[in-house]
């Protein structure tokens, strides 16, 4: 449960509106709707309660937090389930002030329990519309872990059912084993079918993969990026290319990419002008949300309320939305009550 301050910062964070561009639906799960999933297959004899439910996700190392990813993933097993805690995130990030988010969804995962790509996007897409309140754009992640093949058989299925709202695509999983440059051939299949395209890279391995996203994958936006610091040229390369970074702050601690928040180079790329987001990758494993993020990135670097409003403007920028919806949605933020509100900065 995130701290409340007595100067009201947390609260200006939680009503001002955003946008998310890096959030996997699977890892922002509500504790309560997957601990109704884990009763409903049967795995209380692993997680007896909802607390104990909550400290499995505690992590050792990244490799650690993928295997608790699929553990968690194998309580999604019908259709249903993806409606349901579709239904549930959208509502979650709705209550935040979050106004439009571009979400992973993972459908390799579950091709084990024979569940389809098209269904289960339709399904994700039933749970959402229940929430008008907030527009969320769907991005397939073709997870690196099951090879390229794979990947293009994700990426047909999902130019199939486009039309549910599939405007991207990327590759989550175990950067650190899987390198971009085997998914060239995919990347560029999904470049002339119209997809936009970003890759996690610089999360768990080092620069030479975020180089390999750039050169070899072509991606707009890198997610993740942490480790670009480790090569001078590539943090100029991004500066000067204003590549957008979907950095994840708090995820990139609790999985020990850096040891420490005060050891995040969020802020320092952030000074020097390259093209930062922040978001919340898996806000449910993690106990994190949007305003949280922002609000520890304010008390561990000094960041003030107009940094803040420049980053939602990033991430803004940095959408898949198209020119005139970006112009529209900044001018309407602008006008948000909270937009300017100084009190408490």
């Amino acid at each position: 449960m995130e701290e409340r301050h007595h100067d009201g910062t947390l609260e200006w964070l939680e009503r001002i509106p955003k946008v998310e561009l890096h959030l996997h639906l699977e890892g922002a799960i509500p504790l309560d709707t997957l601990w109704t999933l884990v009763e409903k297959y049967g795995g209380t004899g692993d997680v007896p309660s909802l607390g104990a439910l909550r400290e499995k996700f505690v992590y050792r190392s990244f490799p650690q937090f993928i295997a608790t990813w699929s553990w968690k993933n194998s309580f999604i097993r019908e259709y249903e389930d993806f409606t349901l805690f579709s239904e549930a995130v959208a509502r979650h990030l709705a209550a935040q002030g979050i106004r439009y988010a571009e979400c992973f969804f993972s459908p390799g995962d579950f091709s084990r329990r024979n569940l389809s790509t098209s269904l289960i996007a339709e399904a994700i897409r039933g749970g959402l519309s229940k929430v008008p309140e907030i527009e969320v754009a769907l991005i397939a992640d073709l997870v690196r872990d099951f090879g390229p093949c794979r990947g293009e058989r994700t990426l047909d299925e999902a130019t199939e059912v486009r039309h549910l709202g599939i405007i991207g695509i990327g590759i989550g999983g175990s950067e650190q084993q899987y390198p971009p440059e085997a998914f060239t051939r995919v990347y560029k299949k999904a470049e002339r079918l119209g997809f936009h395209t970003t890759a996690h890279a610089g999360e768990a391995a080092g620069a030479p993969s975020i180089w390999g996203a750039l050169r070899s994958l072509g991606v707009e936006r890198i997610g993740h990026g942490t480790r670009a610091f480790e090569d001078d040229d590539l943090v100029r390369y991004l500066g000067e290319r204003q590549v957008p970074l979907e950095l994840c702050p708090l995820s990139n601690v609790a999985t020990g990419v850096v040891a420490s928040l005060e050891e995040h180079p969020v802020a320092r790329y952030f000074r020097l002008g390259l093209k930062v987001t922040v978001n919340t990758d898996d806000p449910a494993m993690f106990g994190t949300s949007l305003a949280g993020e922002y609000r520890a990135l304010m008390r561990a670097f000094g960041l003030t309320r107009e940094d803040i409003r420049k980053l939602i403007l990033n991430a803004i920028e940095s959408s898949w939305c198209s020119r005139g919806e970006k112009e529209k949605r900044a001018g309407e933020f602008s006008l948000h009550p909270s937009w300017k509100e100084e009190k408490g900065a």
